[in-house]
């Protein structure tokens, strides 16, 4: 990937920063967009003592004026970009009869108006290239998974998104592939264990029912990000990528919310 300008949004988080990381390793220039400016600060000195290219860019990904600053920050220090890792997401899981509003829109607001947002200003770079990768990161909650409606509403509108732009910009040499993770261990998803009834959580009933026999780490996803930003990847555009280890989210028992109740 040298010669190739990536920009990673929540570049902070787990696999945010390990795409981050494989991407550098590829000889890509990478851009860490986060709004927690500390943390991609550490990323970049991490990536650049490594030998890297790295550049931490703080952006709310919800703002269209902080978005386009960040577009034009990159574009000014590294040229491009060429490469967009819509990987920027919150949960706020909970009941429906629990859930306000402000859940709903929240989750919304990041995961999917963000990245139509940071498509939206990254695609006339790519267009002038003749050569684009955007990339979102969806979840096997996309089909549907007890006790996260807002979330599985807006990541199955991304893979539509994914869908719509893939026949909207392949005319310009740009491919738009989503990438949907199973169980992933992360900062954000460890949390997520405390919803779960059963003990040991989440973690332990995919360790102990997955085909794979264990719950996904950062780099299944980063690996599977990176094949589809590089050059091997050329005529695969409109997809969505399960790398779940076999068992899609949807499958596993969910308790703890009180549905019902």
């Amino acid at each position: 990937m040298d010669e190739r300008i990536a920009v990673v949004t929540g570049a902070a988080g787990g696999i945010g920063s390990a795409t981050a990381r494989y991407l550098a390793r590829a000889g890509a220039a990478v851009a860490l967009a986060d709004i927690e400016a500390e943390s991609v600060t550490r990323l970049a000195a991490e990536i650049t003592a490594a030998g890297g290219r790295a550049l931490p860019v703080r952006c709310d990904v919800t703002d269209p004026v902080q978005v386009k600053a960040m577009v034009r920050t990159v574009a000014r220090e590294f040229g491009g970009p060429h490469i967009l890792v819509n990987n920027a997401g919150v949960v706020r899981d909970g009941a429906l009869h629990h859930m306000s509003e402000a859940d709903w829109d929240a989750v919304h607001s990041v995961n999917l108006r963000g990245a139509f947002l940071c498509a939206r200003a990254v695609h006339k770079h790519m267009a002038r290239a003749r050569w684009g990768r955007i990339l979102n990161l969806s979840s096997v909650s996309a089909l549907g998974t007890a006790g996260q409606v807002n979330y599985a509403a807006s990541k199955a509108g991304l893979e539509g998104m994914t869908r719509a732009l893939a026949a909207e910009l392949g005319p310009f040499g740009i491919t738009v592939n989503a990438v949907a993770p199973g169980f992933i261990e992360t900062p954000l998803t460890t949390g997520a264990d405390s919803f779960e009834g059963a003990v040991g959580g989440r973690s332990t009933v995919v360790a102990e029912t997955a085909p794979m026999r264990r719950a996904g780490r950062p780099q299944d996803v980063a690996a599977t990000l990176a094949f589809l930003a590089g050059d091997g990847a050329s005529y695969i555009t409109g997809q969505t990528i399960h790398v779940d280890g076999g068992l899609p989210l949807g499958r596993l028992p969910l308790s703890g919310y009180g549905v019902g109740d």
